[in-house]
């Protein structure tokens, strides 16, 4: 039997048909002036290829085009438990073609409509959860594929970085989600002195600069065309945010930020404050950064929050009005300045430094700490140019914004794909052209950034003035309230786990929900959406009795900081 169906199809010819042809076993497909199956047993063809396919442990195998379903059959024999096979059909004549041949979808099986990468890993997220797969394998049982290669191609990459993101924020989380934790709970003590991030209003142009190796030749210029010197802030007609990294590059220079960005949550950072001490700055710092980072400048603070992990603690300080501005967990401080930037700003935001690369003899800019590092072990048996970790497993050369050779790596080019996820296409941010990776927003020269950052008229509001939301006395009794209701639930928890309070399993299940935050650094519960061992499980609640004493030494000391005990 022939069946023909008129179509405007992956070809773009208005008369595209799909045609089904006679075959020894099965049918044989023609479409868009494609064979898709084979015209010599289609059938047999693709079961030899699915028993071909290695069955590995905890694999998503993506199938593009799968069309009648030929050989998925042997593949769900082999299927293990924990894996599962996702079918993506972008043709919509097609799709409707393998719906009615494989029907529902099933736990270990669906069948979707192509969209966006983005979608399709919401979907993946949202069908079987996180860290279900540590794997991707892309099977191909037909010849659907080859009407749209490139987007089969997009969306196989899109899931396994999302794969691969998963598992890298796993493993943060195991190393530092307790730090995080700690850091939140010490720079609570700091809130009802801060000021809220929400009232930073700029309406003058601002140039955020990061410290890649780029941010030397992006000063250079711009201080030539002004003459020799950027100017200090009280005469500059702009702003300047920086992240915590290339602060003493700018104070080398004699430039005064207008505020700094604080991610970091380990004690190397500061370093970057080392010829910053006691400078009345402006600063920006996540509420799970480092304590210590929060105090070495004197100007005002801002803090500004990041969910480094899904918790209750952030719902309850939501819930009190205590939890500071949300920004998307992005993993970079740059990424964030920029996040920061345009959401204060309303007038242009331009870029320079986020380079996402690195050359032979710098990672960063010049006076950084890294490039210091580098500096002090400079001798005559070793040179700036650290061959190891420029040319390492991994990295490799690509073409920067300039359309020179540039060397990145995955973790930073992951940084780069995210950057332009996130900001692509915004027309209020530009990058300066240097010898960076493109971001995926418009590059202009330093003459073109100059003639934007010295227009003419000065902003009235100052994003070191904040409107009339300041911290009060009633927010520091709020925080403390907080703080002493953490202490009754970390005590309770603690007294059911050594007998000092009668077992009851339903309300001590309901207490190691709410204090999340002493497990979710757990190997098991690491990005696993919240999941834990149940409340009888002995290891794990040995291994919770452990976190107690330290988390509740800690919120003691924040409360006896703010209620004047210390």
């Amino acid at each position: 039997m022939i069946v023909s169906m008129k179509h405007s199809g992956a070809s773009g010819d208005k008369n595209s048909e799909l045609v089904e042809l006679p075959a020894r076993r099965g049918f044989s497909i023609s479409y868009g002036g494609k064979t898709l199956l084979s015209r010599i047993d289609p059938i047999a063809q693709a079961e030899r290829l699915a028993a071909e396919i290695p069955i590995k442990e905890k694999t998503l195998y993506f199938c593009p085009s799968p069309l009648y379903g030929y050989g998925l059959s042997i593949l769900f024999e082999k299927l293990k438990p924990n894996s599962a096979v996702l079918c993506v059909e972008a043709d919509e004549k097609l799709f409707e073609v393998s719906r009615t041949a494989l029907g529902e979808n099933t736990g270990t099986f669906s069948l979707v409509k192509a969209t966006t990468a983005e979608d399709l890993c919401a979907f993946v997220r949202k069908t079987y959860g996180e860290r279900s797969f540590s794997r991707l394998e892309e099977v191909r049982l037909s010849g659907g594929w080859q009407l749209f290669p490139q987007l089969y191609t997009d969306l196989t990459q899109a899931l396994r970085r999302e794969i691969a993101l998963d598992w890298g924020n796993a493993i943060t989380l195991i190393h530092l989600g307790r730090l995080y934790a700690r850091n939140l709970i010490r720079n609570l003590a700091l809130l009802p002195e801060s000021e809220n991030i929400s009232s930073l209003n700029i309406t003058s142009p601002t140039l955020v600069l990061g410290a890649g190796p780029s941010l030397d030749s992006v000063l250079a210029e711009l201080s030539a065309l002004w003459g020799g010197n950027i100017p200090a802030p009280n005469e500059r007609h702009f702003k300047i945010i920086c992240v915590d990294t290339c602060l003493p590059a700018l104070i080398e220079r004699q430039i005064i930020p207008d505020l700094v960005v604080i991610l970091e949550s380990q004690h190397w950072n500061l370093k970057a404050f080392m010829n910053a001490r006691g400078l009345k700055i402006d600063t920006a710092i996540d509420l799970s950064a480092l304590h210590a980072s929060c105090r070495i400048l004197t100007g005002k603070r801002y803090f500004f929050t990041t969910h480094w992990t899904n918790l209750a603690l952030f719902k309850r300080l939501k819930d009190a009005n205590l939890l500071p501005k949300v920004f998307p967990p992005l993993g970079s401080v740059g990424l964030n300045a920029v996040a920061l930037a345009l959401h204060a700003s309303g007038s242009p935001v331009l870029t320079g430094g986020i380079d996402f690369s690195f050359s032979p003899d710098a990672y960063h800019s010049r006076s950084t700490p890294g490039y210091l590092v580098l500096q002090l072990k400079q001798n005559r048996f070793q040179s700036m140019i650290n061959a190891g970790a420029t040319f390492q497993d991994g990295t490799f050369s690509i073409l920067s914004k300039t359309g020179n050779q540039t060397r990145s790596n995955p973790i930073m080019r992951n940084y780069r794909d995210i950057f332009e996820q996130e900001f692509g296409g915004n027309t209020k941010l530009m990058d300066i052209n240097g010898p960076g990776l493109p971001l995926g927003i418009k590059i202009i020269t330093p003459a073109d950034a100059f003639a934007i950052l010295s227009q003419a008229g000065k902003g009235t509001d100052s994003v070191l003035q904040p409107q009339m939301n300041t911290p009060s006395a009633g927010q520091k009794e709020k925080v403390t309230a907080f703080i002493q209701q953490e202490i009754d639930i970390l005590t309770t928890i603690k007294d059911m786990l050594t007998g000092a309070l009668p077992p009851d399993t339903t309300r001590l299940e309901e207490l190691l929900d709410t204090a999340d935050y002493l497990w979710a650094h757990f190997p098991e519960c690491a990005g696993a959406g919240g999941k834990r061992p149940c409340g009888t499980n002995l290891s794990f609640l040995k291994r919770v009795r452990a976190e107690i004493e330290p988390f509740l030494k800690l919120w003691e000391m924040a409360y006896d900081i703010l209620s004047g005990g210390k």
